[in-house]
């Protein structure tokens, strides 16, 4: 097996936890809120999937990957002058496992690179059913890393930027549209690998469309679209033909279980994937305190 074919494979591990991912979003993330609104959450996830594809072709239909993910997110809303600007931390722990082609690598865990998104609404709409906001993710390189470990998902050892656009538009009384697009700059990884490479990345990007049926108004259902292309990475200025292109869906329902408690449960797969890891089976939880 060519070396860079072993690499799509241990990469394929941190797509699958979602570090090589752009931000997906949940349908209703834009909505903007009132000034001085607080927002605690909790994302709880499960990944599986066990195939393992690289430049189109699968490598293995054994390769058993699964991820368990929680994420802690603060939000809080704050009106400056006629702009709303939403300063948010988000901090991902979990456990990644392989078996099957895989079982040799070993697990590992802890707790993720922190993640900085000020969010900046660029529309003031009063009715607060329309919103363009733009976020810059700022990846953190605090989380778990160790070159001589395969499974390095949760810390990437370097800085990440992910500018972000959304957009929400009713369609009707009972229907709306959510938008979101990413483009996605990697910093340099100097301590890649046992011998220490340098890990570069390519630009990578990201579209998502979510479509929102309103059954009252605390309760909605949601169809999400996603694409992602791009991120071709080189080792020491070696190419390793690993360029992303992933097709994905996913089907949410979200209910206010009280006046200041959202839950939200999704499940989600992947459709296509040329490289990395493909997706079989999503399952997100999510709740919401408002206060």
């Amino acid at each position: 097996m060519h070396h860079p074919t072993i690499r799509a494979m241990f990469g394929a591990i941190a797509m699958l936890a979602g570090s090589a991912h752009g931000a997906t979003v949940d349908a209703g993330d834009y909505t903007r809120l009132p000034d001085g609104t607080n927002l605690a959450v909790l994302y709880a996830q499960h990944v599986e999937g066990k195939e393992l594809y690289s430049q189109g072709t699968r490598l293995s239909g054994n390769a058993r990957l699964s991820a368990d993910i929680g994420i802690l997110r603060a939000v809080r809303f704050i009106d400056v002058g006629d702009v709303t600007v939403i300063p948010q931390f988000l901090l991902p722990f979990g456990k990644l496992r392989t078996g099957g082609d895989l079982s040799g690598l070993s697990s590992t865990n802890g707790i993720g690179d922190l993640i900085f998104a000020p969010t900046v609404h660029l529309i003031q709409d009063s009715t607060r059913k329309r919103a363009l906001a733009v976020t810059p993710w700022l990846y953190l390189p605090t989380g778990r890393y160790d070159r001589n470990n395969a499974l390095n998902a949760l810390g990437e050892n370097r800085w990440k930027l992910d500018l972000q656009a959304g957009y929400i538009t009713p369609l009707s009384d009972r229907w709306s549209l959510d938008l979101v697009g990413d483009v996605i700059w990697y910093g340099r990884n100097s301590d890649y690998g046992s011998a220490g490479a340098t890990l570069r990345q390519s630009l990578s990007y990201q579209a998502q469309g979510h479509l929102r049926y309103h059954v009252d108004a605390g309760t909605y259902v949601a169809g999400m679209l996603s694409c992602e292309w791009g991120g071709e990475t080189k080792v020491n200025g070696a190419s390793q033909g690993d360029r992303q292109q992933r097709t994905k869906g996913l089907l949410s329902v979200g209910h206010f279980v009280t006046p200041t408690v959202q839950l939200l449960g999704s499940y989600g797969r992947d459709f296509s994937v040329r490289t990395g890891a493909r997706e079989d089976h999503r399952f997100n939880l999510r709740m919401v305190k408002v206060f």
